[in-house]
């Protein structure tokens, strides 16, 4: 049966003997190859959706779960009382109060959030402008965009760093805390703009040049046409592009804290950090129950966008 979904066949050639033909991918029946597909992705992603099913049981634990505990272990929701009160372990006094935790939820959205607007201002304009604009040095220019992106944010929290030393001596001494996280969100945006540019420019590319020149011969200015004509017909790359931002803002753990926890400004990512820091003392039921909370806008947007999500990243693909 295995032979069969991986299209391979056996045949009989002169008398006894046999071998396998190897049937080509594209002559396979749709249906066969779908359900190929379908089951090796299952197959490897399995063990991860069951770390993510461990880590939100064990959050209504008594135990951190780890495979047929499951079956034994007593659940209710004494462990998100415990967090939401500020008590890392059930022995333990608070630490911090359930507005202190209201404010980190709202320091990591202002993070996200602006780390979004950034990147959809700057990417779609710049998208815009390599799709339909001619200049000098445009395909070099976007050659060295796209290496841009081939370098991870660690390796540039150095000269970032530097920079942000070197710039706090420009800031009042009351608008450091601003500062921090303008610098933060700036930051991060850099990180997200290169590949989102080239994601918007596969969707200007896909608008026809005719429907511009419709509207322009009509006696519309090019402002116009871009915002009355085009922008609409790019809302799902837009909104896609808002979802991958948001979440780049929302999980970043390197910049919030070398820009933010040293700061005494705390985010999700560093609160977990802190709560994990010493992982043998550690109650993890609750560390499951702040992990749970940190992942629930990522599958929020996962379930309610994966359609655009799969369109952008078809859609930003072409040259």
């Amino acid at each position: 049966m295995v032979l069969s979904l991986l299209g391979l066949r056996r045949r009989k050639r002169d008398g006894d003997e046999e071998y396998l033909a190897v049937q080509d991918v594209e002559t396979l029946p749709r249906r066969r190859l779908t359900l190929v597909l379908g089951l090796a992705v299952g197959l490897a992603t399995v063990p991860l959706v069951m770390l993510y099913v461990l880590l939100v049981l064990s959050s209504f634990a008594d135990q951190m779960l780890s495979g047929p505990d499951i079956f034994t272990a007593r659940y209710s929701l004494e462990n998100w009382r415990l967090l939401f009160e500020g008590r890392l372990e059930p022995a333990a006094g608070r630490l911090y109060t359930t507005r202190d935790l209201a404010m980190i939820v709202a320091n990591t959205l202002l993070v996200a959030a602006g780390v979004t607007v950034v990147v959809i201002v700057t990417s779609v304009m710049a998208g815009y402008a390599f799709s339909r604009m001619r200049f000098w040095g445009r395909r070099r220019l976007m050659e060295f965009i796209i290496l841009l992106h081939a370098f991870p944010g660690v390796a540039l929290i150095i000269a970032v760093y530097a920079i942000y030393v070197w710039s706090l001596g420009l800031v009042p001494r009351e608008a450091i805390t601003g500062y921090r996280f303008l610098y933060t969100i700036l930051a991060r945006a850099a990180l997200e703009i290169p590949m989102s540019i080239w994601l918007m420019k596969g969707f200007f590319d896909r608008i026809p040049w005719e429907v511009e020149w419709s509207a322009m011969i009509d006696g519309a200015s090019r402002l116009r046409v871009w915002w009355q004509i085009v922008l609409p017909q790019v809302k799902p790359g837009i909104a896609a592009l808002a979802i991958f931002a948001f979440l780049a803002g929302w999980e970043d753990l390197i910049y919030v804290h070398v820009f933010l926890y040293t700061g005494g400004i705390k985010t999700l990512a560093t609160f977990i950090e802190e709560v994990v820091g010493n992982i043998e003392t550690a109650y993890l039921p609750i560390a499951a129950a702040a992990g749970t909370l940190y992942l629930l806008p990522t599958i929020i947007f996962f379930v309610a966008t994966q359609r655009l999500l799969l369109q952008a990243m078809s859609g930003g693909v072409k040259g």
